[in-house]
């Protein structure tokens, strides 16, 4: 059985999950808190395949600690999520520490966000939006998937 470990969006403590059981509903094994869903998951190369697997839509931001435009986005970001608790998967990439991904995925401005269906990118934008227009690009960018 592979594992895939994520740290906890509530507590940060880390949490292996079997990769078969990434799209269930799983707790933290020491807050009892939901791990993938309602809050932003921490992306890194060791789970973010795991995490774009499956038919359930996921987004992506590709940021970094240093960029005001990305940590002006990141309440956005955590707002939307847990409105669409259930429904998607929202993953956070430190493009700092994560630099093979960011290089995988051609990430040259940030704050970029990608959505994600069955592990392929179906839409992406550059730059911080506000919380409307980041809700009606991705209705756009689900409808489309």
């Amino acid at each position: 059985m592979t594992t895939m470990t994520t740290r906890c969006p509530h507590c940060k403590a880390l949490n292996r999950i079997p990769t078969e059981r990434v799209n269930d509903i799983a707790s933290c094994g020491a807050c009892k808190d939901k791990l993938l869903d309602g809050k932003p998951v921490e992306g890194t190369t060791d789970n973010f395949l795991s995490l774009i697997q499956g038919d359930k839509a996921v987004v992506v931001d590709f940021w970094a600690p240093w960029c005001n435009p990305c940590v002006g986005f990141a309440p956005i970001f955590e707002d939307v999520a847990a409105e669409r608790e259930g429904d998607i998967r929202f993953v956070k990439i430190d493009t700092e520490a994560q630099q093979a991904l960011a290089a995988q995925y051609r990430i040259r401005s940030i704050p970029t966000v990608m959505v994600f269906k069955n592990g392929q990118v179906v839409d992406s934008i550059n730059g911080a939006l506000p919380k409307g227009q980041f809700n009606q690009w991705l209705n756009q960018a689900l409808t489309s998937a």
